[in-house]
């Protein structure tokens, strides 16, 4: 796992502050803050209902906040739509992957991109991409014309991650990536966020599964009823720490607002 020494140092590629989210009298999130590096993996735990989709539909447009402010490379960015996002440099794999199963691996790479980044490439070139992208993440998947109706779950999950370095972005979101996986292909998703990172990138990592989060994250940071209730660096953290974080056996005063005073 690689370590974040020096982080403080460095420009945050995501700086989410203070972002409240409502669905009607639902109070989702309540003044959340996250910040993730470049190099760094972190991961975004909580119970059922913490918040944890919700404040990644928000970094990646599919939702708008209420409240707060997002930074990206240290400067303010209105996110109103996922374009604005992949415009940006945010991409994003939800659970669901939204790939084609009639199409082959370089199809789906390059589905729902921009016009004009498909019509300059010709198909050749894009499997040139296709493969090098894979290469970069140390697949396993056989060839990229391959169609996706004949991968295991696993190398389609891997086919969604690849697909979020076309068009070069500074942060990956990833929600449950690891879910419903054999464990086969469980490790081979892990080491995948591993080479995101390697490959100098930001990585937000949902899920469930502690021991997956602690096995790649450089810190966890827990949500507890839209709220965050803890941040811990996953090099130290215990088991236990986490689950009395995630279940409220301990929890984080709220913040105060910014310019309060006593």
């Amino acid at each position: 796992m690689s370590g974040t020494a020096g982080a403080g140092h460095r420009t945050p590629v995501l700086s989410v502050r203070q972002v409240s989210k409502r669905f009607g009298p639902v109070e989702a999130l309540v003044g959340v803050d996250l910040v993730v590096h470049p190099h760094e993996v972190v991961a975004l735990v909580g119970d059922n209902g913490a918040g944890k989709s919700t404040l990644a539909k928000v970094v990646s447009g599919v939702l708008q906040p209420d409240g707060g402010l997002i930074e990206l490379g240290g400067e303010q960015v209105a996110i109103t739509s996922p374009s604005d996002a992949h415009q940006a440099g945010i991409a994003t794999v939800f659970q669901d992957y939204a790939l084609c199963e009639n199409l082959d691996v370089t199809a789906n790479l390059f589905l729902g991109r921009e016009l004009r980044e498909r019509t300059l490439m010709r198909d050749g070139e894009m499997e040139r991409v296709a493969r090098r992208i894979l290469q970069d993440l140390t697949s396993r998947i056989p060839s990229v014309r391959t169609p996706i109706g004949h991968l295991s779950a696993g190398q389609r999950q891997t086919v969604a991650i690849a697909r979020t370095l076309i068009g070069s972005p500074r942060l990956v979101v990833l929600d449950e990536p690891t879910a419903a996986l054999s464990v086969a292909h469980t490790a081979e998703v892990l080491n995948h966020i591993e080479r995101l990172r390697e490959l100098g990138l930001g990585v937000v990592l949902i899920s469930h599964n502690l021991n997956d989060v602690r096995a790649v994250s450089d810190r966890i940071e827990v949500l507890r009823h839209g709220r965050n209730n803890g941040s811990f660096d996953a090099r130290h953290v215990s088991q236990e720490e986490l689950l009395a974080a995630i279940t409220g056996a301990t929890q984080v005063p709220p913040a105060r607002p910014l310019g309060a005073v006593g």
